[in-house]
């Protein structure tokens, strides 16, 4: 089958579309038929090296980790799913979605929402089950509250406003000066070009979701006595400064950053699927790319101004 690949760390360029075994379905897992997936931050800091120390250093390697198609095979002791089974989900802590077919765990994905095409619907995974838990399980988001989202416009930022809006909060973003209409028709009340709008000019909020990974001490100053702040990414080329101040925030003050990584399971991407089909939320694709051109969607995604999701389509 088709995957995504790469042999060595570095640039986009690395990436290539060549041929691997279709993977075996062993007891308790299917066979999914990749329709489409996208391109996410964590990859991108994978493939360029940035923590090999957790990839290693075996290749080829994968990129990939979610997805959106339908159930090829279904294993031994797999019940209440069935061939032509439409469903959407992510690989767990691994990457591998970038490719033709994938064997999961059922508890890894749900059915898909009825009413988005499988590009739609995989442009909202990562962001949509990021948002419920860093908004709802993290910071207890609550009606009324003030919340500011840094990188609104994101795969990540452009659910979270709309996630935020769900819950009942006032809802500030900050994105690039050219997205600033694109996430005020998401849902956001107050939006601020992030390039020339200094933290300290902000005022207070409740809860601050911050998927940039920068000026962490900044943006936590601007949390109310009580307020949270839910961190989704880290300052790579500062990461143990990055990671010690996240650490030191749950001993010192009040005003704690809290982080965590996304393993989201089967009811988490149900749920968002309800919210889809509900019209709670809405999927925004920045650029649909085929296989081949996964060199060119992990150049654009680095490259900044993202409207939404990378989507890489297959089917």
């Amino acid at each position: 089958m088709r995957a995504a690949l790469y042999d060595s760390y570095g640039p986009p360029e690395v990436l290539y579309e060549g041929e691997v075994p279709v993977p075996e379905v062993g007891p308790g897992q299917v066979l999914v038929r990749v329709h489409a997936t996208t391109v996410n931050g964590g990859e991108l800091s994978g493939r360029a090296g940035k923590v090999r120390l957790v990839t290693g250093f075996r290749f080829p390697q994968r990129v990939g980790i979610d997805y959106a198609g339908e159930i090829a095979a279904v294993g031994p002791g797999v019940e209440g799913w069935r061939e032509g089974d439409r469903v959407w989900g992510f690989m767990g802590r691994s990457f591998g979605s970038a490719a033709e077919y994938v064997a999961v765990r059922p508890r890894q994905f749900s059915l898909a929402p009825r009413n988005l095409t499988p590009v739609e619907a995989v442009s909202l995974l990562a962001g949509g089950t990021t948002s419920i838990t860093g908004l709802r399980d993290k910071a207890r988001l609550s009606p009324g509250e003030r919340l500011l989202v840094r990188g609104a416009s994101g795969g990540v930022g452009s659910v979270a406003v709309q996630i935020g809006k769900l819950y009942g909060a006032h809802v500030t973003a900050l994105a690039g000066a050219t997205n600033l209409d694109f996430v005020r028709d998401l849902g956001a009340d107050e939006v601020f070009d992030y390039r020339t709008t200094h933290p300290s000019a902000l005022g207070g909020y409740d809860v601050v979701l911050d998927t940039v990974g920068t000026q962490h001490s900044a943006f936590r100053r601007l949390l109310a006595p009580g307020g949270r702040m839910v961190a989704v990414s880290f300052d790579l080329d500062r990461l143990l400064a990055s990671l010690g101040y996240i650490m030191g925030s749950a001993v010192h003050g009040s005003r704690r950053v809290r982080f965590f990584s996304g393993n989201p399971r089967h009811e988490l991407f149900a749920e968002l699927a309800r919210h889809a089909e509900n019209g709670d939320v809405r999927p925004v694709v920045d650029t649909v790319h085929s296989l081949a051109d996964i060199a060119n969607a992990h150049r654009a995604l680095e490259a900044g101004g993202v409207r939404g999701k990378h989507v890489i389509q297959l089917g």
